[in-house]
């Protein structure tokens, strides 16, 4: 065979082997995108990213800046959402408050993932006694209700910004490792794995570097999911308060402060429990959307 023809081979063979990889990406974006529902959650996603990324620019007044003489003044040119008992304007504070509510989403859930993936790791790969006594806590979290386990972290911890995102994060826990446990049994019994190990590669190789990355679809589906449910916990507990405290314009002590003028001043509620429920509704069509595009049975 001449050089000529070698290399031909070598470069038919080199995208043979890199096809299946684009393939499949193509795919997934191909089901992803032809989900509407998917890409309106992905749309409002995006939205409310950049908002947060440049409140500070489209804010057109200080979410701070108490004018008593602007108070409850209802929806206007000046105010476009009105302004609060206080005489704050409502859109810059939810413009600002998107910060801190996805802030708290995305750090409650990484939290949460973080420690679930590394119990559901060890439980999965190693098994027997270490599976059972780290399932069992797990379990043990799983029977109380996740918004009860928050308010016991919260009422050890104390109110604050750090430790609702501390409570709301711990009950997720317990949700992730059991996905990463059942998907780590999964891949762990597959054959490659017990090759890579013949070859004398060490635990830590095997689970970080090829059983992590061949689990990371449905980790990556709960925790989109999970950070709605995250969001709407953590703005509940600011309602209540037990989360960000006063004048911080977190949606959910927004919300809290605009139950006392409902039928004075209802847009003092509206407004912010209209930004919670496109986020929540957002990050929700989009997990389904995911979900739908990592499961090998929708493909054609």
């Amino acid at each position: 065979m001449t050089l000529e023809a070698k290399t031909k081979q070598t470069v038919v063979v080199t995208q043979t082997m890199n096809h299946p990889k684009e393939s499949k990406l193509k795919d997934f974006l191909s089901i992803l995108m032809q989900n509407k529902a998917a890409m309106v959650g992905a749309i409002i996603i995006l939205f409310y990213i950049i908002v947060a990324l440049f409140a500070p620019l489209l804010a057109p007044y200080d979410p701070y800046e108490i004018k008593l003489e602007n108070k409850l003044i209802p929806p206007s040119p000046d105010h476009w959402m009105g302004t609060d008992d206080k005489g704050r304007d409502i859109l810059s504070r939810i413009l600002f408050g998107s910060r801190l509510s996805m802030g708290i989403g995305f750090t409650a859930v990484i939290f949460g993932a973080f420690f679930g993936i590394i119990f559901g790791l060890v439980a999965g790969y190693y098994g027997k006694w270490i599976d059972s006594t780290i399932m069992r806590i797990m379990d043990i979290l799983l029977a109380f209700p996740g918004i009860l386990l928050a308010l016991a972290i919260i009422s050890a911890l104390g109110p604050g910004l750090t430790n609702v995102t501390i409570a709301v994060g711990a009950y997720s826990i317990p949700l992730f490792a059991r996905i990463v446990r059942g998907s780590t049994l999964e891949v762990k019994r597959l054959e490659y794995i017990d090759a890579i190990r013949s070859l004398g590669a060490n635990d830590i190789t095997i689970i970080f570097k090829h059983i992590l990355p061949n689990i990371l679809s449905p980790i990556i589906v709960q925790g989109t999911l999970r950070l709605a449910t995250v969001i709407l916990s953590a703005a509940g507990l600011s309602f209540l308060g037990l989360g960000a405290q006063p004048p911080s314009p977190e949606w959910g002590t927004m919300l809290s402060n605009g139950r006392d003028f409902l039928f004075s001043a209802p847009y003092i509620a509206i407004f912010p429990g209209l930004a919670i429920s496109i986020l929540v509704l957002g990050f929700n069509i989009f997990g389904d959307g995911l979900r739908d595009a990592f499961d090998p049975r929708m493909k054609k």
